[in-house]
């Protein structure tokens, strides 16, 4: 018994534990540096907890800062983006799942090699056809650019998870008097939950963190958070108490995302990785 508890703490619990500090490290000392006041941030003793800990760094980062107006930007960029790459990824995969049309792995392979490219590449051609459109330095502008490199990727994973709902499920639906949107919407949609939560976090957080587009596509009166934090490092000088509060500010919502949809993210996430 005592053998089998040592084998388990040193080939399981003690790299578990080490892998766990390391990974969290950045996080809490990035929260103990947002909570110090300016004088204990350049001393020349280290020291990891803060000796007066203070709110200073958040009521100056919400009271004298753009950084509210800059939040409910990236707010709005990130689940407009969610929502209309979602309902077009959705419909797309359906399509791919249970149609043969002609070119149909063309195309699919079309969409996986728009993954293997750099998302930068469009960056200049994106900014000319937003600037011929009128849509440049508006949050339109970053949801169209975000959909094009979004959108791909998310039929990939929609079809792989609806060609693992067996389509007698729809058939069923039909003999009893449903109609292929009916068979859609009530038996299929329902399942397909897991898939697109875990998709609609890809999209978010892709959109939530986005920095080069987010530079080049906006201006002062819309930025989002990663263009916001970027401010507060000048040229001879890094206001790290804002940046650092800022960064925790950032992180919360992608936090509580995870917590509250934990459980079907992670249905999504192994879908089909086990056949029945």
């Amino acid at each position: 018994m005592k053998t089998s508890f040592f084998k388990r703490a040193i080939f399981f619990v003690i790299p578990l534990a080490i892998l766990l500090i390391f990974t969290l490290f950045p996080f809490v000392w990035t929260f103990l540096t947002s909570i110090k006041p300016q004088k204990e941030l350049f001393t020349s003793t280290l020291h990891y907890l803060p000796l007066q800990p203070t709110l200073g760094n958040y009521v100056e980062l919400f009271s004298h800062m753009k950084f509210v107006h800059n939040l409910a930007n990236s707010l709005l960029v990130a689940i407009v983006t969610s929502i209309c790459s979602l309902a077009v990824s959705l419909l797309a995969a359906y399509a791919f799942s249970r149609y043969n049309f002609p070119g149909k792995f063309a195309v699919m392979i079309s969409f996986l090699l728009i993954n293997m490219f750099p998302s930068v590449l469009l960056l200049i051609p994106l900014y000319s056809i937003m600037r011929q459109i009128g849509l440049l330095y508006t949050p339109w502008a970053l949801i169209i650019a975000y959909s094009t490199f979004t959108i791909p990727f998310s039929v990939w994973l929609l079809t792989g998870y609806l060609n693992d709902l067996p389509i007698s499920l729809e058939e069923a639906a039909m003999v009893d008097g449903c109609n292929r949107r009916q068979g859609f919407i009530r038996i299929l949609l329902p399942l397909t939950v897991p898939g697109i939560i875990a998709t609609g976090i890809y999209i978010f957080i892709t959109a939530w963190n986005e920095f080069v587009f987010a530079v080049m596509f906006t201006n002062e009166g819309n930025r989002t958070l990663p263009v916001a934090l970027q401010s507060f490092i000048g040229e001879f000088d890094i206001q790290w108490g804002l940046l650092s509060a800022g960064g925790i500010v950032t992180t919360l919502p992608i936090l509580l995302m995870f917590m509250f949809v934990q459980k079907k993210l992670v249905e999504g996430l192994t879908a089909g990785a086990v056949k029945g």
